[in-house]
């Protein structure tokens, strides 16, 4: 009886499960080629399960996803390393549908502040 019930537990886990693996697919982005942009930081937000930036590119908002927060600092990315208002440039897979949208892979902060790692590319994802 007992092997039953961790059986049935083991396949109700497995099918709610199912859904959050699905979420986290890349397959929405062209992740195949890279495609390099610059813009000035409107906002960041560090949330789970992915963080987004939005830069404003030639007067275009784009939404840029990145991994969660704490993938992100464990790269070695602080909160304050990029701004509101700060020049980046980043490189990302755009969204296979032609929309304003990236998978970030990679920010490099061209504010001017050495402190804050003007000038060097971070991997964000």
């Amino acid at each position: 009886m007992p092997f039953k019930t961790f059986g049935a537990a083991f396949l109700c886990a497995a099918a709610v499960s199912m859904p959050l693996l699905a979420h986290h697919s890349h397959g929405n982005y062209d992740v195949a080629t890279w495609t390099v942009m610059e813009g000035t930081v409107k906002q960041v937000v560090f949330i789970v399960p992915h963080s987004i930036v939005y830069i404003d590119v030639k007067g275009e908002m784009w939404a840029l996803e990145a991994t969660n927060p704490q993938g992100i600092f464990l790269r070695g990315v602080k909160k304050e390393d990029v701004q509101v208002g700060d020049k980046v440039k980043v490189r990302c897979h755009l969204l296979r549908d032609g929309g304003k949208g990236c998978l970030l892979g990679f920010v490099t902060p061209m504010h001017g502040d050495k402190a804050r790692g003007h000038g060097v590319e971070i991997e964000w994802d």
